[in-house]
């Protein structure tokens, strides 16, 4: 199946086949404005060194928790506020995962891009009024979903005349508290007409399986990084901490943020490579 990801420009940023790596990417969750202003402005002195495009990622309230007790973040109203610092401060574009139909107004205000939670994906109505901000939707594929599954989940985004809308490969559920990627579904869900994303973070967490909050496997996100992009992923989503054995949410599977630089190192001369032999030998001949 040929690769046909399409391509759209948003706030100076144009994703999709033959563009620079997308590079969506921050805490879990909201901690404190100051860890976010720091973390984001340590990934832009990192992505403007491999000319990377860079989204800062972080969630204004984290709704789907393991735990009643779990920490969720500032919420809507504080979480917002805190991403707009980011954005007037530090230049970035940014996205939050936005869980109900209520939320969407605001968050318009603020996000550049609209994130769909991978719970939330087949969720007919929040989709169709995030479609209706007309800015892009980065729609988490379920852990219960099929690639090929996900052309109805696009579609109900595209019928409101929005075609700015990009998909995220999370992992699939296998077994109990376990994903594993199947790396088939980026060219499946890149046929649809839809730049594809790599959650190389979410990909290796073990959902639930640490009694009360999830596990996760974080030295496996290196090789499936490298081998997401090998494959020709338009961009890769990354959850960062300065200290992920602290984190308030997701630390098992987050990446260390001071092993940050050698990884882009490595994922931009990947992709390099595996643009200039798509240029060569054509996409279809991939």
């Amino acid at each position: 199946m040929p690769l046909t990801g399409n391509n759209f420009d948003f706030s100076g940023i144009n994703i999709g086949t033959g563009a620079d790596l997308v590079f969506i990417s921050g805490p879990c969750v909201i901690e404190s404005e100051a860890e976010v202003m720091a973390v984001a402005a340590e990934l832009k002195r990192i992505a403007d060194l491999f000319k990377i495009q860079l989204i800062l990622k972080s969630s204004y309230d984290k709704a789907n928790r393991t735990s009643v007790t779990s920490f969720r973040g500032p919420g809507l109203r504080e979480g917002l506020k805190i991403l707009k610092t980011v954005k007037d401060e530090l230049g970035l574009r940014v996205t939050s995962d936005v869980h109900r139909i209520g939320e969407l107004a605001l968050a318009a205000e603020v996000l550049d891009i609209i994130q769909i939670p991978a719970f939330l994906c087949r969720q007919t109505d929040l989709l169709v009024e995030a479609a209706r901000t007309m800015l892009p939707v980065n729609i988490k594929k379920g852990q219960f979903l099929s690639p090929w599954d996900m052309r109805h989940v696009i579609e109900k985004v595209k019928s409101q005349g929005n075609n700015r809308v990009m998909v995220t490969e999370r992992g699939v559920s296998f077994g109990y508290n376990n994903l594993v990627v199947d790396i088939r579904g980026f060219e499946v869900m890149r046929a649809f007409g839809v730049p594809v994303i790599f959650d190389a973070t979410h990909s290796v967490q073990l959902p639930g399986g640490q009694d009360g909050c999830s596990g996760g496997q974080r030295e496996f996100i290196y090789p499936l990084a490298r081998a997401a992009v090998a494959a020709g992923v338009d961009g890769l989503f990354m959850e960062v901490h300065p200290r992920p054995d602290q984190a308030l949410c997701d630390g098992p599977n987050s990446f260390p943020l001071d092993q940050l630089p050698r990884f882009l190192e490595t994922i931009h001369q990947i992709h390099q490579v595996v643009n200039k032999v798509s240029s060569l030998v054509g996409a279809d001949s991939i």
